[in-house]
């Protein structure tokens, strides 16, 4: 299936606060802790997840499994008040030498200031594809990303199966205003909470038809590409909220990756 859309991954935000929802899922039935002991609480009898992070260390979890589709998402809420140079990570990795990747990084800022999330894209290795927006009160159903499948013209795509993973980690060598404002350790530990750990995905050689299948809900004709709708509110957050494209940095790139607009 030659989809002209990353449809691989679809992210779901709720900003800072975290509601109930019927049917929980419990952290144990689809994630791991994979790293950060101590710096991880399980609440709410494994429904809802708390990473924390201090001078020592942060921590992560990840899927059990890997996947080659499928609709990923979590609830999340962000640590409070100063949050400078923090970063609380949620993304579909390969973990293989040439590895895709696909990261929403959460910027964190000092109080008052708005929250930053930044995109990236690794296909066969090759990142360096960052978009950040600001962050406003509602995301869910906007459409913040969108990277083509255009192998055609030779652009790598993601195509690994990939593990579901978040994580919370110290990152003020950049995270916050290029690296000057650096992480308040006197705010520590920073807490980072998570909600909604069930998956629809297709675990890669587990499943006896291919994960492009149209068997999949996320993989009928309808999600291949943006809506008419879609793809007026996807501009308009673009105008609004967005504040770094690698496409348009010319110090950067003099001449523009192929995959972006000429």
């Amino acid at each position: 299936m030659d989809t002209s859309l990353l449809s691989l991954f679809v992210f779901v935000l709720v900003g800072r606060v975290l509601g109930s929802m019927p049917t929980e899922s419990s952290f144990d039935q689809y994630y791991n802790i994979s790293w950060g002991d101590g710096h991880f609480l399980s609440l709410d009898q494994g429904r809802e997840i708390q990473l924390s992070m201090d001078n020592s260390s942060g921590a992560g979890f990840g899927s059990k499994l890997s996947y080659g589709s499928g609709f990923f998402h979590l609830r999340i809420k962000l640590p409070e008040k100063d949050s400078a140079g923090v970063i609380t990570a949620f993304y579909l990795t390969s973990h293989t030498n040439n590895h895709d990747e696909l990261d929403f990084e959460f910027l964190g800022n000092k109080e008052g200031k708005p929250i930053t999330l930044q995109t990236n894209v690794f296909a066969n290795g090759q990142g360096n594809r960052e978009q950040r927006i600001h962050l406003w009160f509602y995301v869910d159903k906007i459409p913040i990303r969108v990277f083509k499948n255009n192998t055609m013209i030779g652009v790598s795509y993601p195509s690994q199966p990939m593990q579901v993973e978040a994580s919370l980690w110290d990152g003020d060598s950049w995270a916050t205003d290029g690296g000057q404002t650096k992480t308040n350790w006197s705010h520590a530990p920073f807490k980072a909470h998570f909600q909604g750990f069930n998956i629809d995905g297709c675990p890669y050689n587990l499943h006896s038809k291919p994960c492009d299948s149209s068997i999949f809900w996320w993989d009928k004709e309808k999600y291949w590409s943006l809506s008419s709708t879609e793809q007026r509110v996807y501009e308009a957050m673009r105008n609004k909220y967005m504040n770094y494209d690698y496409c348009n940095d010319r110090p950067r790139y003099p001449i523009p990756p192929p995959e972006c607009p000429q």
